[in-house]
């Protein structure tokens, strides 16, 4: 069984008198340990498709089975518990709160489902060491730089020991250098901790990192393609 699997899945908005169809029935499969690039201009459906598997949304109409949970038949308000469990999410915009340092920041997610303190700061050490930050933890968000403030949003998204890792436009706001240090990363997230990474992203030397190609245009999903990735350069440096 496949880890994410959407049958047909439609996201249909009324703009007045126009019905404006954002997912037009696309169906995709996803196992586990998968790397997927989901590509497409703006308006092609990729946010949306994100949403949905992510269970930020539900679909108009089809079905999305979550590692053996149907979403769509879930309620909303159940979503944030499976959300909590199975995903992680990495944003463009690093979604760091100012005022905590890094290692507060990380330990957010464990808050919301009452891990104890001393096993949260034990695990967000962890997950900082894991992404090359343990020497970071005591620092703010403005004593660092962008690549390592991704990096940070990456480790908070590994805390909860979720198997799927969202990265919506990791790499937006960085420059070459830590893009590619933040690529490598998720590569290694991939193949040494066997992390399901779907990245959605409009460039395509970012999506050449991933295994799997989805491309959308119009709400459709147009082509769906195993690739080589790109190699990683290696251990991501402090």
């Amino acid at each position: 069984m496949s880890l994410i699997d959407t049958r047909d899945l439609f996201k249909i908005y009324q703009v007045g008198d126009v019905e404006v169809r954002a997912l037009n029935g696309v169906s995709v499969a996803i196992d586990k340990g998968e790397f997927v690039a989901v590509m497409g201009p703006s308006g092609s459906g990729k946010s949306t498709f994100m949403n949905i598997l992510g269970c930020l949304d539900k679909p108009t109409r089809g079905t999305y089975i979550l590692d053996g949970i149907d979403v769509t038949s879930t309620q909303l308000g159940k979503l944030a518990h499976v959300r909590n469990q199975k995903i992680g999410f990495v944003f463009q915009g690093f979604n760091l709160i100012k005022r905590t340092s890094a290692l507060e920041n990380v330990e957010l997610p464990m808050i919301y489902n009452h891990t104890p303190s001393a096993l949260r700061r034990k695990k967000a050490l962890e997950a900082l060491e894991a992404v090359g930050l343990a020497q970071r933890a005591d620092h703010f968000p403005n004593q660092l730089s962008g690549g390592q403030q991704q990096r940070v949003a990456i480790a908070r998204s590994l805390v909860c020991d979720a198997p799927i890792i969202f990265a919506d436009e990791p790499t937006g706001n960085l420059d070459t250098k830590m893009s590619i240090e933040v690529m490598d990363l998720f590569t290694r997230l991939n193949r040494e901790l066997g992390k399901t990474i779907i990245l959605i992203t409009h460039e395509p030397d970012i999506a050449q990192y991933a295994t799997r190609l989805i491309k959308f245009k119009d709400g459709q999903k147009i082509s769906d393609e195993q690739q080589t990735p790109c190699a990683s350069s290696g251990p991501v440096k402090e």
